[in-house]
């Protein structure tokens, strides 16, 4: 049950990621960085956050979105805090 849950939240932020920055939906892994791979600034980072805080309808402090390095760490970030 989890993974589907997980693999949801997977897809809708692969689906924000590649609107956001242009990347194929494809190349969108756990693994891929915000800063590093996708180029993302700070600002960047930041309204990524408040998108997924509206999109997912919960609150992301800023000591926790300092930690959400990877999609895989926003995804977990999410599941654990639905």
């Amino acid at each position: 049950m989890l993974f589907l849950s997980e693999n949801a939240t997977l897809n809708k932020i692969s689906q924000m990621v590649t609107e956001r920055f242009g990347v194929d939906e494809e190349k969108v892994t756990r693994d891929l960085t915000f800063q590093e791979d996708l180029g993302a600034d700070s600002l960047d980072v930041v309204e990524l956050i408040m998108e997924m805080e509206d999109v997912f309808n919960i609150q992301i402090s800023d000591e926790d979105a300092e930690k959400i390095i990877t999609i895989g760490d926003a995804v977990d970030y999410i599941d654990a805090n639905k």
